[in-house]
């Protein structure tokens, strides 16, 4: 018996996304953090550890495609339970401090592994396309934002 795959569309792509997504919240919420909190704190490591406030409102702002306020909130609370906190090189910059690294590589971790078992047996080749598709997507997406 064949099995005939589903046509890639926005449904089978939002039902791919919640699906990891509350795989990843459980995880999250293990550690008492939350995906915007995750996402922001993705944000800093990815700069560096260090970053300037408003590039990582901007950053954080674009991923999640939310309101400023909302991102300054999360960074907030970040600082409030010494996640983050003021670079002492440049009071506008924010990094992480040795507890906030340390939850986003537990977390990342056990990420991880949850991502290896979902992505475990597929082709490379059929990952690339997927890459691609999702890619090509999320640009088009984006300047349909950008034109709004």
């Amino acid at each position: 018996m064949t099995t005939i795959a589903p046509q890639v569309n926005g449904r089978v792509i939002a039902l791919a996304h919640y699906s990891a997504r509350a795989l990843l919240e459980g995880v999250l919420d293990r550690h008492g953090a939350t995906f915007h909190q995750s996402v922001t704190l993705r944000a800093v490591v990815v700069a560096g550890g260090s970053v300037g406030r408003d590039e990582l409102v901007g950053d954080v702002t674009g991923s999640l495609k939310t309101d400023e306020s909302v991102v300054r909130g999360v960074i907030e609370e970040l600082t409030a339970a010494k996640l983050l906190e003021e670079d002492p090189a440049e009071a506008s910059r924010r990094r992480l401090t040795d507890a906030g690294r340390e939850l986003y590589e537990s977390t990342t971790a056990e990420t991880a592994e949850i991502s290896s078992r979902l992505y475990a047996g597929i082709p490379a080749e059929d990952l690339a396309v997927a890459g691609r598709v999702l890619a090509l997507i999320t640009e088009r997406a984006n300047a349909e934002l950008a034109g709004a």
